[in-house]
């Protein structure tokens, strides 16, 4: 089964303003968590919203979000009315098929690049989103954030590599068997983003973060 879009963009907003779209996977149901971690709440809102926010404060344009479980429910909470919505009915089989859906949706678009973001890492910063594209954003650009010599998210991929991506991208895997084979970028980015994911409600960053 194919994804399916749903485009609720402002008609403004459909032409990209930038060359460098944003990923944003937020498709997982979140069992280890407890509940789908798109709807988490970060002071009054959930997290599916403040990272769409930070991909968008970071300069990506446009916007794409891909959701599978609870989808209805992100819908009612989130305020996603500047993003491209990307529902996944294939959710269940893992990350891949989310990052495959969101990368045939950026591939209508004009961007020569896209920076990915998981849902449920709520210190990064539009900060780190700009360092990353600052270092080379075109066709060809492979790169990745790490914190103290780890790689970790964002991740940019060049518009050439999107074809290569989506054929590795098999179940709960994403970017990663792609990009052991090919020569990445390494940005580092601790000191000013968190990369750490959310096991429990006590990994939510309750402030800000300097935004």
């Amino acid at each position: 089964m194919m994804a399916s879009i749903m485009t609720t963009t402002r008609k403004s907003d459909r032409r990209s303003t930038g060359r460098t779209a944003g990923l944003l996977l937020a498709a997982g149901a979140g069992r280890r968590y407890g509940m789908p971690k798109a709807l988490v709440r970060r002071g009054e809102r959930p997290l599916v919203e403040w990272a769409a926010r930070t991909l968008r404060e970071g300069g990506c344009a446009p916007v794409v979000v891909v959701l599978g479980a609870a989808a209805e429910e992100v819908h009612e909470q989130a305020d996603l009315l500047d993003a491209l919505i990307v529902d996944n009915p294939d959710w269940p089989t893992g990350m891949g098929s989310s990052l495959r859906a969101g990368l045939a949706a950026l591939a209508a678009t004009d961007a020569e690049s896209t920076v990915v973001l998981l849902v449920d890492t709520p210190g990064i910063t539009p900060a780190a989103v700009r360092r990353l594209t600052a270092a080379g954003s075109t066709t060809t650009s492979l790169a990745v954030a790490t914190y103290h010599g780890e790689r970790g998210h964002p991740v940019l991929l060049g518009r050439e590599h999107w074809p290569g991506v989506a054929e590795l991208a098999v179940g709960d895997v994403g970017a990663r068997p792609y990009l052991r084979r090919h020569q990445v970028r390494e940005i580092p980015c601790a000191d000013i983003a968190d990369g750490r994911d959310i096991d429990t409600n006590i990994d939510v960053p309750t402030q800000d973060g300097g935004r």
